[in-house]
């Protein structure tokens, strides 16, 4: 069998794979009943205000109250569709959203509003549009940077296995490994923000200060993006530095123990035997063995980051995608939750797709 006909199966493997999750998630929020359960419990809640009202009203019959009542409940039941079994309203939502037509927000949704910023009406595509560069701005690019100083750390530990820097390499995984994001980063507040006040008090301004450089960058007025860049960068520092402290440790500690299955070989002890300089013994005997799984891990790593940090989101106030699914899910709205289903999982399968024609690249043994 060719590589390309592995290729092409392994795409069409991952592609049935995001269809099935998608599908999968819309038979749960439908067959469940939960979006109907939280629907309905938005219409009870309309249906008590919309009486309230009537019943302030001087000299209002109690009969033509219930009667109005009873009509407004019936238009609500209708907008919602309610009165149409569930998978006649969610499964055509999953299809058009396989084929990126995404579904409106509920109008009850006032969570998924508040977390984007924006005012309904709205498109799933809109809040995800205006949430992604946020978690992009926290959770990826921290991931990014601790991912980098990992790969220039730990092989300097790797042959040094023992050493006081290989002994502290492992003391500081083992301790930030037991240590939560949002805990260290309820400490970070508290010192920078608070005691130092170097650090802001409050993290939503990042909002105004994505929009302010995306407005910049659409002017071509370097002086506005650079200054936005600034802007940005106040209310990132801390979450960004927050993250790459309690990753790191875990990061070197994997890079070191892949790295130490390659320095072991037979092959690399020969090469330092011919009188090899460490740098080329690194570049050409132990960076290409380990690229591969060192890859899988960064590519699925800065994948998985798109989901963002829920609870981390919630202690920085940053209002990330982590802090859009919550909402979405808190608030029942069908179209978001699948909307975020699908972006994320396609992301996932792009990287998986991405790391397939990699280890073609990068591995013989999976071209023979």
């Amino acid at each position: 069998m060719g590589v390309g006909t592995i290729i092409i199966r392994r795409a069409i493997f991952l592609t049935i794979a995001l269809i099935i999750a998608v599908f999968l998630t819309a038979i749960i929020i439908g067959a469940t009943g939960y979006a109907d359960s939280v629907i309905k419990a938005i219409i009870n809640e309309e249906v008590r205000a919309y009486r309230q009202s009537l019943s302030r009203m001087p000299g209002v019959n109690e009969t033509y109250v219930n009667k109005l009542v009873g009509e407004y409940e019936r238009t609500l039941i209708e907008a919602y569709g309610l009165n149409k079994p569930w998978i006649y309203r969610i499964i055509p939502l999953a299809i058009s959203t396989l084929t990126f037509r995404f579904g409106e927000v509920s109008a009850s949704a006032t969570s998924v509003f508040d977390v984007a910023g924006v005012q309904p009406p709205a498109t799933a595509s809109d809040v995800i549009v205006v949430c992604l560069p946020r978690t992009i701005v926290m959770v990826t690019i921290a991931e990014l940077i601790t991912i980098l100083l990992a790969m220039v750390i730990a092989p300097r530990i790797a042959f040094k296995v023992g050493s006081l820097a290989d002994r502290l390499a492992v003391a500081y995984a083992a301790i930030m490994n037991a240590i939560p994001i949002w805990w260290l980063a309820l400490i970070m507040i508290f010192v920078f923000s608070y005691r130092l006040g170097i650090a802001p008090q409050q993290f939503r301004g990042v909002i105004r200060a994505l929009d302010n450089l995306a407005l910049a960058y659409s002017k071509g007025d370097m002086v506005g993006i650079f200054t936005g860049f600034l802007n940005v960068l106040q209310y990132a520092w801390l979450p960004i530095l927050t993250i790459v402290i309690v990753l790191l440790g875990p990061w070197i500690y994997s890079v070191r123990a892949v790295l130490l299955r390659i320095v072991r070989e037979d092959f690399v002890t020969a090469a330092e035997a011919r009188g090899l300089p460490r740098e080329v013994v690194y570049r050409r005997y132990i960076l290409r063995p380990t690229l591969s799984p060192i890859i899988t891990s960064a590519l699925l790593a800065l994948a998985g980051t798109l989901g963002g940090y829920i609870i981390t989101e919630s202690v920085f106030d940053w209002p990330g995608m982590g802090t859009l699914y919550y909402a979405a899910i808190q608030s029942g709205d069908p179209a978001t939750i699948l909307s975020l289903t699908y972006v994320l999982t396609l992301v996932y399968v792009i990287a998986r797709f991405i790391l397939e024609v990699l280890y073609v690249a990068l591995d013989p043994r999976v071209r023979l």
